[in-house]
């Protein structure tokens, strides 16, 4: 029940006593947030232990000889630390030959010998018998890896397992004793607006904690296709990486992997990997050295509203395939270009970069349920997950197939002109022997083709989720799509690069110098 409160005001004028009731406004109650904790300490003094310090080193071989006269190279220091400006600004001020300076003599012959570089990061123990998780970027292409616990000691460590795209990787380190640990939370029960710690090793200074909230959960920051990033304010800078993010219940609810900076120091926008996405990865590099993550085996587009109206979709929802790959497991369930997977294993696909992640996370080798629409209407497949293959290609089409040959044809209405397959238009357009569909040989200024990109040598494989193979098999489907009233009809279009499909608008009536066909 809502309480609403009235007003009434009472006043007297020329002896006329008279009431002004105000309209009722509803009360308004203010939310009610729990306070700041007191104090962190007790909190950071329990999780320290278990936050170590990442140091990995690898020879890098110089390249190119720097010549005479190049002087020393700057020393090598973690990145981001404040030593590193200095020398910088130190040795370009008073390098030979620079500012007028002489010559350096003789020695450019020999390139300069390999160096040492060393890289420093931060991690967790989340196992007492030594397994430590920290980022692959932290660790990749070293030749040595060693962890430093909070007492100092320091520790060699094993790469048990790597995950590339993720950005994880597990460590192993032998001790003579326990070792404190923390453990994975649900990040999936964090908030916006929750309170944080991040800990770990910022610019090499060790054992730092930082407080902050979650400002903002499911971040895409375009560093790979499984991004579902937490946000946070705590402050995370270069060093931190690999570092636990902590609920204020003591448990890792993140990895902190990256942050938003313009100066390379923390401007309170930093990102962490959920811990609901990393637990699983840490679990399978523990038991297999890298991950196993399902896969479909599709090319994937965005469906826009020109698409689900072209398709008779209520809502521009879902992930629409532009490609399967031969062999794979969609081609194996005959999903099929042209397809929306609307559901995948019960969970909704709101946008199509919500599917890579929902597929990775699911049981290789599991029969899952995939809802598709496909010629107006929903229907379910069973499709069985395989592995994502290590360089896996997410599209692939059928083995192309030849055409007839035949003149251009005018289409009516949408600015350009087809012709089938032809040795001709094969040089011409530097086409793939037995190139299959229709071939765009030229398109109109100021027409619904140029609107959309298409160009000369593009081609159409598909209209209205039909294959064509000549022009009238494309005014066949683009006069249905007419007649059913559709404002845009929907092409699969082959270009360099791939597939894509692409929604063409539809004139109500042709115009009257097209011509059509005889």
């Amino acid at each position: 029940m809502r309480l609403f409160r009235s007003t009434i005001a009472r006043a007297t004028l020329l002896g006329v006593s008279f009431s002004l009731v105000t309209p009722a406004v509803p009360i308004v109650h203010p939310a009610i947030a729990r306070s700041a904790p007191d104090s962190f300490a007790d909190l950071a003094a329990k999780l320290l232990p278990a936050v170590v310090n990442v140091s990995s080193t690898q020879t890098i071989n110089a390249k190119n000889n720097p010549g005479p006269g190049a002087g020393p190279e700057i020393p090598m220091f973690p990145p981001g630390s404040p030593f590193e400006q200095f020398f910088k600004d130190f040795l370009n001020r008073n390098r030979p030959g620079q500012g007028g300076g002489g010559g350096g003599g003789g020695g450019g012959e020999n390139p300069p010998p390999p160096r040492r570089a060393q890289s420093l990061g931060s991690g967790f123990i989340i196992d007492a018998s030594g397994y430590v998780v920290t980022n692959n970027h932290v660790i990749d292409g070293a030749d040595e890896v060693t962890v430093i616990l909070q007492d100092n000691t320091t520790l060699k460590a094993q790469v048990v397992g790597r995950d590339e795209s993720g950005d994880i990787a597990l460590l192993k380190v032998k001790s003579d004793k326990p070792l404190p640990t923390v453990d994975f939370g649900d990040s999936g029960q964090s908030r916006v607006g929750d309170w944080v710690l991040a800990i770990g090793n910022p610019f090499g200074l060790g054992g730092t904690v930082t407080a902050g909230i979650v400002s903002a959960r499911g971040r895409d920051i375009h560093q790979g296709q499984y991004d579902d990033f937490i946000q946070t304010d705590a402050a995370i800078n270069r060093g931190n990486s690999g570092g636990p993010l902590f609920n204020m219940d003591g448990q890792v609810i993140g990895i902190n992997t990256a942050i938003f900076s313009p100066t390379g120091g923390s401007i309170g926008i930093g990102f962490s990997i959920p811990s609901n996405m990393a637990k699983n990865i840490v679990a399978q590099l523990k038991e297999f050295g890298h991950p196993r993550r399902g896969w479909l085996g599709v090319k994937i587009q965005q469906v826009t509203p020109d698409i689900a109206e072209s398709l008779g979709l209520k809502d521009a929802s879902g992930a629409m395939v532009a490609g399967t790959t031969d062999g794979g497991p969609a081609e194996k369930a005959k999903i099929h270009s042209g397809d929306i997977i609307l559901k995948f294993d019960g969970q909704d696909v709101k946008e199509m970069h919500n599917l890579p992640r929902i597929v990775a996370d699911s049981v290789v080798g599991k029969e899952v349920p995939v809802v598709l629409w496909r010629d107006g209407k929903e229907m379910t497949v069973q499709i069985v997950l395989a592995e994502r293959p290590a360089d896996a290609q997410l599209a692939s089409t059928d083995a192309p197939k030849p055409g007839d040959t035949t003149k251009a044809t005018d289409l009516a209405g949408l600015g350009m002109k087809v012709a089938p397959f032809s040795p001709e238009l094969k040089d011409k357009f530097q086409l793939q022997d037995g190139q299959k569909g229709v071939v765009i040989t030229d398109v109109s200024p100021n027409t619904p083709a140029t609107a959309r990109g298409l160009k000369p040598g593009d081609v159409i494989l598909e209209v209205q989720q039909v294959e064509v193979t000549s022009p009238a098999d494309i005014q066949k489907q683009v006069e249905a799509a007419r007649k059913a009233d559709r404002k845009f009809v929907l092409m699969l279009i082959q270009r360099e690069g791939g597939v894509q499909y692409i929604p063409l608008s539809l004139s109500k009536t042709a115009p009257g110098k097209d011509k059509q066909p005889g």
